[in-house]
């Protein structure tokens, strides 16, 4: 059995990972790290746990395990891992984006790989090190990721993505308590997301000499979870010619479909995958992506890294069934 870490364990992407991994057939959960909720069981933080399962956070930490998933606030991974030592054959997998960036992976003698399985699937299997990508970045990068593969990537790219609340955190704020959020809807970051910098890795990894902007619009929904980004810009070849490139490219990725049918995001909500629709008017190409933030987005994209780097097919226990309706 792979024994399990939890770090930062009272906020939405740690229940997350609970969920998943208390029915993994290959994981035991050793602890869920809390100094706030110290002493306390699992469910008075993630009350659907009630019943499910009988375990207490603990401010104490096994530094023996096998893998440690830190869910801590962006920039808070790097002051842990300073503070606190695990054993040299710990893997550890952070969902924060203290690692995500090239300039950044090297950190006291780790070197973390940025862990978007459908591009970089053979470094992850062999890394110790995970930085998992972030939600708006993940649903981007699968928008995109194929077009820069065949360097169809030639002019900007006009993106346009909404997630729901569960994205902003588990602390409220002005933007995410349901009396603000309820029945409406705004942008924050327009042009200057801190996603960018990790997309545009991706896309320069593929295709190396694309310098044209992504022009990215972050939307706040009126929802709990999921993510709805639609993208467009001008490409030359044809639906059927881009399609079949989309196929190819995740011929062997068994999370991303691809598809020339609407979708909606209730398609992916709880689930680990993610749906691309396409269509075209003349020379623009429209991509649709939809994830759910944190399964996908966090979450479950974590576990399927995980289960990539202890050798496991990467759908073990991420068989998770959507919403629907």
């Amino acid at each position: 059995m792979i024994n399990v870490g939890i770090i930062g364990g009272s906020g939405y992407t740690a229940g997350e990972l609970i969920r998943i991994l208390m029915y993994h057939p290959n994981v035991n959960i050793d602890f869920v790290y809390s100094t706030t909720n110290a002493g306390k069981p699992l469910s008075v933080a993630h009350h659907d746990l009630l019943g499910d399962i009988e375990m207490d956070f603990t401010d104490v930490l096994n530094p023996d395990v096998n893998v440690l998933f830190l869910c801590l606030g962006h920039g808070r991974s790097v002051s842990f891992l300073k503070e606190n030592k695990f054993a040299g054959h710990t893997k550890i997998i952070d969902l924060g984006n203290d690692f995500r960036l090239n300039k950044d992976a090297n950190f006291d003698g780790k070197e973390f790989i940025y862990g978007l399985p459908e591009l970089n699937k053979t470094a992850i299997k062999k890394a110790q090190f995970i930085a998992n990508p972030g939600c708006f970045a993940t649903a981007i990068q699968l928008a995109l990721l194929p077009l820069a593969k065949n360097e169809l990537l030639k002019n900007d790219v006009h993106i346009n993505a909404t997630t729901g609340s569960t994205g902003a955190g588990v602390s409220p704020s002005e933007t995410t308590h349901f009396s603000w959020r309820s029945n409406n809807m705004s942008h924050y970051k327009a042009f200057d997301h801190q996603h960018l910098g990790e997309i545009n890795q991706s896309i320069n990894q593929l295709q190396a000499d694309y310098s044209n902007e992504l022009l990215f619009i972050p939307n706040r929904g009126d929802f709990a979870r999921g993510i709805f980004a639609t993208l467009y810009t001008t490409i030359e070849e044809s639906l059927d010619e881009i399609v079949a490139k989309y196929e190819d490219f995740y011929k062997n990725e068994p999370f991303v479909t691809v598809t020339t049918t609407n979708i909606n995001m209730k398609q992916v909500v709880q689930t680990n995958k993610c749906i691309i629709s396409l269509t075209k008017s003349g020379n623009r190409v429209l991509i649709t992506s939809i994830i759910d933030n944190l399964t996908k987005g966090a979450a479950g994209q974590a576990i399927q890294n995980m289960n990539l780097m202890f050798g496991l097919s990467e759908t073990t226990g991420l068989h998770l069934k959507p919403s629907g309706f």
